[in-house]
C-alpha cells in the first residue's frame, strides 16, 4: 500500500475516534455504524437511517460516493462497517480477498438508467438516445465507468444502442452519479445518462424531465450490502443490514424507483 494512503486513513481513522471522544463516551462509540454508501442512495438512505436509529438508538454514519472508490478505500483499510454498494461484485470481491464477514451479502435492489435532461433544454428525451446525436447535445454526463456501476451501465447502453462510438466526444465524467446529475442541473451538460433514484425527486421533477433506458440495453445494476470483515462494531453493522430487509425500508426504496433484487446468481 502506498505510503500517502496509509497516512490518509490513519488521519481518517484518528477523526473518527476523536469525533466519538468528543460527542459521548466509550459506549456510544461502540453503538455508532460508519457505512459507505452508493450516490444513487442520497434520496433514501438518509430517511433510512433515521428510521434505524429512531428504533435502535445506535447511530449511522454514512459517506456516498462511486462504489469503486470505496471498495479501494475498504481494501486499503477504510474503518467502514458496512458497505451498501451498487454492484454486488464488489461485495463478492471482499468476501472472495476475506475482507468481508461471511455470509452477511445482502441484495437489497436493483438500480435503474434514465436519460434525464433541464427542462426547456431543447433535448426531446421521448426520441430515447438518438435524442443524444442531435447537434444541440454538445455535452453528455454520465457517472465514470471506471469506478461506478451506472456508468458502465451507461457506456453498455450506448454501445448496446448503436451509438457509442457517434457519441463518445461528448461524454463528461462525473466522479459518481451525483456529480454527473450535477452537471446537467448546473448546464454543464445538456443531458445524462443517471439512476431513476436521482430523476425521481421532486427537486429533478421540477427542473428536469426523463426517460427510462430500456432495461435490456444494459446488465442489470444488482446492488448489495455487506458488513466489512474489519469493522469493530459488527453487532450493529450485522442490524443495520437486517434493517434493510424490513418491510418499511422496502417501501421506502421502491418509493425512490428501485427495483427488488434480483434473483441470487
Amino acid at each position: 500500500m502506498p505510503r500517502m494512503r496509509r497516512i490518509v486513513w490513519t488521519f481518517v481513522a484518528s477523526a473518527m475516534v476523536f469525533s466519538a471522544v468528543l460527542n459521548g463516551s466509550a459506549v456510544a462509540t461502540a453503538q455508532e455504524v460508519w457505512v459507505a454508501a452508493a450516490s444513487d442512495l442520497q434520496v433514501v438512505l438518509p430517511k433510512i437511517a433515521a428510521d434505524f436509529e429512531r428504533r435502535t438508538g445506535e447511530k449511522v454514519n454514512v459517506s456516498f460516493g462511486s462504489s469503486g472508490n470505496f471498495l479501494a478505500q475498504i481494501q486499503n483499510g477504510a474503518p467502514f462497517d458496512v458497505f451498501l454498494s451498487a454492484d454486488i461484485d464488489y461485495p463478492r470481491q471482499l468476501e472472495r480477498a476475506g475482507l468481508a464477514e461471511p455470509g452477511t451479502i445482502f441484495p437489497y435492489a436493483t438500480g435503474s438508467l434514465v436519460l434525464w435532461t433541464r427542462k426547456g433544454s431543447g433535448v426531446d428525451v421521448t426520441r430515447g438516445l438518438d435524442a443524444l446525436l442531435t447537434v444541440r447535445v454538445r455535452h453528455i454526463a454520465i457517472a465514470n465507468p471506471e469506478y461506478a456501476p451506472y456508468g458502465r451501465a451507461a457506456v453498455t447502453a450506448l454501445r448496446s444502442a448503436g451509438v457509442y462510438e457517434q457519441l463518445r466526444p461528448k461524454l463528461v465524467m462525473g466522479e459518481n452519479v451525483s456529480q454527473a446529475a450535477q452537471f446537467v442541473q448546473s448546464g454543464n451538460a445538456d443531458a445524462g445518462l443517471i439512476p431513476l433514484s436521482f430523476a425521481r425527486t421532486s427537486a429533478a421533477n421540477a427542473v428536469g424531465e426523463y426517460i427510462a433506458v430500456p432495461p435490456s440495453l444494459y446488465a442489470p445494476i444488482e446492488q448489495a450490502a455487506v458488513v466489512v470483515r474489519a469493522s469493530r462494531h459488527k453487532d450493529a453493522a450485522r442490524a443495520f443490514v437486517a434493517f434493510l430487509k424490513a418491510p418499511d425500508t422496502v417501501t421506502i426504496l421502491s418509493a425512490a424507483g428501485f427495483g427488488p433484487p434480483a434473483p441470487h446468481r
